[in-house]
């Protein structure tokens, strides 16, 4: 009896299959179908230097290792991440890690979202193979007094308003680096200007890591995915989304309109709604940063934008023009 039950579950199973031909296997054939969590084996690593004698090994047989740095609170935009790294490498690692000299404002650093477990799992199922999960005292047993210099690049938009911030984000991530000597490693395009420090960094310090962007991920009403929107109070998720309908909307708007007349038709529309703070909206070139003045100026031209919702700050971006055009 019970063999034929199982055959009947089966049969049940491919007839879904074949309905749903694009469901995912590890969320169960059917949405109405769930599995139990399945363990991919990973491990969670907490100093250095296991780290880097379970790398070692890995290295000693001939493994590509990919890394993928966060600051933890994942979501479905981190999960991209791991997945690719986990596509493309034999090895994929993945630090979760708060790093407080990135933060210029104390309060940000208190209430910036830690979710350890959630992570974990999150990880698991994504085929993760270790998360390194350091404390502060593990990256740092000292200060880090190492000053970057990335020139024009860290002088506009985040960099006017976050001060010190990209020499923080400079001292973990290259930490990271000689910590793991990933082969690639894997960041997101929502942080535009960070990208672009990260690679002018691998650059200066000579280190052989192919730096691999990847493409925004939204939620269904285009909100940026951000770990920080965990924080949004109801009416403010609500409204949030309107920062990336603003930007789609002046994909439109600057076919016929100049690039001042696209700035202030972005900064108008979010002065429009007092929920909204703006930090800043520029336009300028994909790869100096610099603010372009005509649309002729660069064969790459990106709008960058931050902005207050409530309390919460939030960033976004958006292609004008790309050297595919």
């Amino acid at each position: 009896m019970f063999a034929s039950i199982s055959w009947i579950v089966s049969f049940i199973d491919i007839y879904l299959l074949f309905l749903h031909p694009f469901s995912k296997a590890k969320t169960g054939i059917c949405k109405n179908v769930e599995i139990p969590h399945q363990s991919y084996n990973m491990k969670t690593i907490y100093t250095i230097s296991e780290l880097q004698n379970i790398l070692l090994s890995a290295r000693a047989a001939g493994k590509k290792v990919g890394l993928v740095p966060t600051m933890g609170a994942l979501h479905s935009g981190h999960t991209s991440l791991v997945e690719r790294c986990v596509r493309k490498n034999d090895i994929c690692v993945v630090s979760d890690f708060v790093n407080p000299t990135q933060f210029n404002d104390p309060n940000d650093l208190i209430n910036y979202p830690r979710t350890p477990e959630a992570d974990e799992k999150l990880l698991d199922d994504a085929g993760c193979d270790y998360v390194f999960m350091p404390s502060a005292e593990e990256m740092y047993p000292e200060p880090d007094t190492r000053v970057f210099n990335f020139g024009p690049l860290e002088t506009v938009m985040e960099g006017s308003f976050r001060p010190g911030h990209f020499n923080g984000v400079a001292q973990i991530v290259s930490k990271l680096f000689y910590a793991v000597l990933p082969d690639t490693a894997y960041f997101g395009e929502k942080d535009f200007q960070q990208l672009a420090i990260i690679r002018e960094m691998t650059k200066q310090l000579h280190l052989p890591i192919e730096i691999i962007p990847c493409p925004i991920i939204r939620e269904a009403d285009g909100l940026a995915m951000s770990s920080r929107n965990r924080r949004l109070t109801q009416e403010q998720r609500e409204k949030a989304p309107k920062i990336a309908q603003y930007l789609v909307k002046s994909l439109n708007f600057a076919a016929e309109k100049t690039i001042q007349e696209t700035l202030e038709y972005v900064k108008e529309s979010l002065s429009s709604d007092s929920t909204f703070k703006l930090d800043y909206f520029e336009i300028v070139d994909g790869y100096t940063l610099q603010p372009v003045h005509d649309w002729k100026d660069s064969t790459y031209i990106v709008g960058c934008i931050a902005v207050y919702c409530g309390p919460i700050r939030l960033i976004d971006n958006i292609v004008y023009k790309s050297y595919a055009d």
